[in-house]
Protein backbone atom coordinates (compact mmCIF):
# COMPACT_ATOMS: atom_id res chain seq x y z
CA UNK A 1 0.00 0.00 0.00
CA UNK A 2 1.69 3.38 -0.83
CA UNK A 3 2.81 5.41 2.03
CA UNK A 4 0.38 9.15 1.90
CA UNK A 5 2.93 10.74 2.58
CA UNK A 6 4.64 9.77 -1.43
CA UNK A 7 5.36 12.79 -3.39
CA UNK A 8 3.31 12.06 -6.95
CA UNK A 9 6.43 14.30 -9.05
CA UNK A 10 9.13 12.42 -7.80
CA UNK A 11 11.36 10.11 -10.32
CA UNK A 12 12.68 7.80 -7.49
CA UNK A 13 11.04 4.16 -6.48
CA UNK A 14 8.57 5.14 -3.07
CA UNK A 15 10.04 3.79 0.23
CA UNK A 16 13.80 3.49 -0.96
CA UNK A 17 14.86 4.94 2.55
CA UNK A 18 12.97 3.56 4.62
CA UNK A 19 13.95 0.24 2.95
CA UNK A 20 17.84 1.04 3.57
CA UNK A 21 16.40 1.98 7.22
CA UNK A 22 16.27 -2.24 7.85
CA UNK A 23 19.20 -2.99 6.71
CA UNK A 24 22.86 -3.00 7.67
CA UNK A 25 24.21 -0.51 5.55
CA UNK A 26 22.68 2.03 8.19
CA UNK A 27 24.73 2.69 11.45
CA UNK A 28 22.40 1.96 14.15
CA UNK A 29 22.82 5.69 15.46
CA UNK A 30 21.58 6.88 11.54
CA UNK A 31 18.75 4.54 11.92
CA UNK A 32 17.50 5.62 15.25
CA UNK A 33 17.53 9.30 14.19
CA UNK A 34 15.64 9.11 10.93
CA UNK A 35 13.28 6.70 12.10
CA UNK A 36 12.02 8.87 14.80
CA UNK A 37 11.81 11.71 12.16
CA UNK A 38 9.57 9.17 10.50
CA UNK A 39 7.42 8.47 13.62
CA UNK A 40 6.97 11.74 15.24
CA UNK A 41 3.88 12.73 17.07
CA UNK A 42 1.90 15.41 16.78
CA UNK A 43 3.73 18.02 18.37
CA UNK A 44 3.28 20.73 20.70
CA UNK A 45 5.20 23.82 20.34
CA UNK A 46 7.24 24.23 23.64
CA UNK A 47 9.67 27.74 22.92
CA UNK A 48 6.51 29.41 21.23
CA UNK A 49 3.05 30.29 22.14
CA UNK A 50 0.51 28.56 20.25
CA UNK A 51 -0.19 31.68 17.87
CA UNK A 52 3.09 32.32 17.03
CA UNK A 53 3.84 28.72 16.11
CA UNK A 54 1.03 28.44 14.02
CA UNK A 55 2.14 31.42 12.34
CA UNK A 56 5.40 29.77 12.03
CA UNK A 57 3.89 26.90 10.34
CA UNK A 58 1.99 28.74 7.78
CA UNK A 59 4.66 30.49 6.78
CA UNK A 60 6.78 27.16 6.78
CA UNK A 61 3.84 26.09 4.29
CA UNK A 62 4.03 28.69 1.86
CA UNK A 63 7.85 28.44 1.36
CA UNK A 64 7.62 24.97 1.26
CA UNK A 65 3.81 23.55 -0.41
CA UNK A 66 3.42 20.49 0.14
CA UNK A 67 0.16 19.48 -1.62
CA UNK A 68 0.95 16.02 -2.83
CA UNK A 69 1.24 15.23 1.04
CA UNK A 70 -1.73 13.50 2.51
CA UNK A 71 0.33 14.68 5.92
CA UNK A 72 2.96 17.51 5.17
CA UNK A 73 6.49 16.96 6.35
CA UNK A 74 6.41 19.07 9.79
CA UNK A 75 9.24 21.77 9.42
CA UNK A 76 8.35 24.22 12.47
CA UNK A 77 8.61 21.84 14.96
CA UNK A 78 12.32 21.80 14.99
CA UNK A 79 12.83 24.95 15.15
CA UNK A 80 10.97 25.41 18.05
CA UNK A 81 12.73 22.30 19.61
CA UNK A 82 16.43 23.99 18.87
CA UNK A 83 15.50 27.47 20.36
CA UNK A 84 14.02 25.98 23.55
CA UNK A 85 17.21 24.28 23.93
CA UNK A 86 19.60 27.05 23.05
CA UNK A 87 21.02 25.17 20.28
CA UNK A 88 22.72 26.73 17.06
CA UNK A 89 22.09 26.37 13.53
CA UNK A 90 25.97 27.03 13.46
CA UNK A 91 25.63 30.68 12.03
CA UNK A 92 24.14 33.75 11.94
CA UNK A 93 24.57 37.45 10.15
CA UNK A 94 26.12 39.69 12.57
CA UNK A 95 22.90 41.94 12.14
CA UNK A 96 20.75 40.01 13.11
CA UNK A 97 19.81 39.61 17.05
CA UNK A 98 20.36 36.10 18.81
CA UNK A 99 18.23 33.58 17.26
CA UNK A 100 15.75 33.34 19.93
CA UNK A 101 15.36 37.45 20.01
CA UNK A 102 15.60 37.20 15.87
CA UNK A 103 12.72 34.79 15.65
CA UNK A 104 10.70 36.36 18.02
CA UNK A 105 10.73 39.90 15.98
CA UNK A 106 10.91 38.62 12.77
CA UNK A 107 7.70 36.69 13.25
CA UNK A 108 6.31 39.48 14.66
CA UNK A 109 7.22 41.65 11.86
CA UNK A 110 5.32 39.37 9.03
CA UNK A 111 2.50 39.46 11.40
CA UNK A 112 2.18 43.65 11.80
CA UNK A 113 3.24 43.76 8.09
CA UNK A 114 0.47 41.37 7.27
CA UNK A 115 -2.27 43.84 9.06
CA UNK A 116 -0.58 46.89 7.67
CA UNK A 117 -0.80 45.48 3.93
CA UNK A 118 -4.68 43.45 4.81
CA UNK A 119 -5.50 44.41 7.78
CA UNK A 120 -5.95 41.18 8.67
CA UNK A 121 -3.61 38.66 10.58
CA UNK A 122 -1.30 36.88 8.29
CA UNK A 123 -3.46 33.38 8.91
CA UNK A 124 -6.77 34.97 7.55
CA UNK A 125 -4.95 36.16 4.32
CA UNK A 126 -5.56 34.13 0.92
CA UNK A 127 -2.24 31.92 -0.20
CA UNK A 128 -1.53 34.61 -2.73
CA UNK A 129 -1.53 37.25 -0.02
CA UNK A 130 0.89 35.40 1.96
CA UNK A 131 2.88 35.02 -0.70
CA UNK A 132 2.91 38.86 -1.65
CA UNK A 133 3.90 39.49 2.36
CA UNK A 134 6.78 37.25 2.48
CA UNK A 135 7.44 38.54 -0.92
CA UNK A 136 7.88 41.90 0.78
CA UNK A 137 9.67 40.56 3.32
CA UNK A 138 12.44 39.21 1.27
CA UNK A 139 12.32 42.23 -0.64
CA UNK A 140 12.93 44.67 2.43
CA UNK A 141 9.61 46.59 1.59
CA UNK A 142 7.23 45.11 4.04
CA UNK A 143 5.84 47.91 6.15
CA UNK A 144 6.34 47.66 9.93
CA UNK A 145 7.49 49.14 13.09
CA UNK A 146 9.38 45.69 13.62
CA UNK A 147 11.89 45.83 10.59
CA UNK A 148 13.48 49.05 11.74
CA UNK A 149 14.98 46.56 15.00
CA UNK A 150 15.32 43.31 11.89
CA UNK A 151 16.84 42.79 9.03
CA UNK A 152 13.74 41.59 7.14
CA UNK A 153 15.79 40.34 4.16
CA UNK A 154 18.11 38.01 6.35
CA UNK A 155 15.86 36.85 8.59
CA UNK A 156 13.84 35.35 5.75
CA UNK A 157 17.13 33.78 4.23
CA UNK A 158 18.13 32.63 7.82
CA UNK A 159 14.19 31.66 8.08
CA UNK A 160 14.30 29.82 4.58
CA UNK A 161 17.45 28.46 4.88
CA UNK A 162 16.25 26.52 8.21
CA UNK A 163 13.30 24.98 7.22
CA UNK A 164 15.32 23.48 3.64
CA UNK A 165 17.93 22.19 6.05
CA UNK A 166 14.45 20.68 8.09
CA UNK A 167 12.62 19.20 4.93
CA UNK A 168 15.74 17.74 3.42
CA UNK A 169 16.76 15.95 6.67
CA UNK A 170 13.81 13.85 6.55
CA UNK A 171 14.19 10.60 5.03
CA UNK A 172 10.60 11.27 2.92
CA UNK A 173 12.27 14.16 1.35
CA UNK A 174 15.33 12.49 0.86
CA UNK A 175 13.60 10.01 -1.11
CA UNK A 176 11.85 12.33 -3.30
CA UNK A 177 15.59 13.30 -4.39
CA UNK A 178 17.24 9.96 -4.86
CA UNK A 179 19.50 10.22 -1.83
CA UNK A 180 21.02 7.15 0.21
CA UNK A 181 23.97 8.99 2.13
CA UNK A 182 22.41 8.04 5.20
CA UNK A 183 23.28 4.11 4.17
CA UNK A 184 27.04 4.51 4.53
CA UNK A 185 28.37 2.22 6.93
CA UNK A 186 30.23 0.22 4.28
CA UNK A 187 31.61 2.90 2.95
CA UNK A 188 31.76 4.36 -1.05
CA UNK A 189 33.70 3.11 -3.55
CA UNK A 190 32.07 3.68 -7.09
CA UNK A 191 33.04 7.79 -6.84
CA UNK A 192 33.72 8.84 -10.58
CA UNK A 193 31.67 10.12 -12.34
CA UNK A 194 28.56 8.51 -13.41
CA UNK A 195 29.38 5.41 -11.11
CA UNK A 196 26.65 4.62 -8.56
CA UNK A 197 26.08 2.07 -5.85
CA UNK A 198 24.28 -0.52 -6.08
CA UNK A 199 22.32 0.52 -2.75
CA UNK A 200 21.84 4.29 -4.96
CA UNK A 201 17.97 4.13 -6.07
CA UNK A 202 18.14 4.84 -9.88
CA UNK A 203 14.86 7.07 -11.52
CA UNK A 204 11.84 5.21 -12.82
Amino acid sequence: MASPFDMAFSPYPPGSVRALLATDLVTEATRTALQARLDAPEYEPQFFDAGTYELLRMVAARLFPQPDREVPIELASAIDQRLLTGGSDGWRYDVLPPDREAYRLGLGGIRESAKLLYEKEFEDLTGPQQDAVLQAVQDETAPGSIWQKVSANRFFEELLAELTENYYAHPLAQEEIGYAGMADAPGWTKITLNEKEAREPEEL
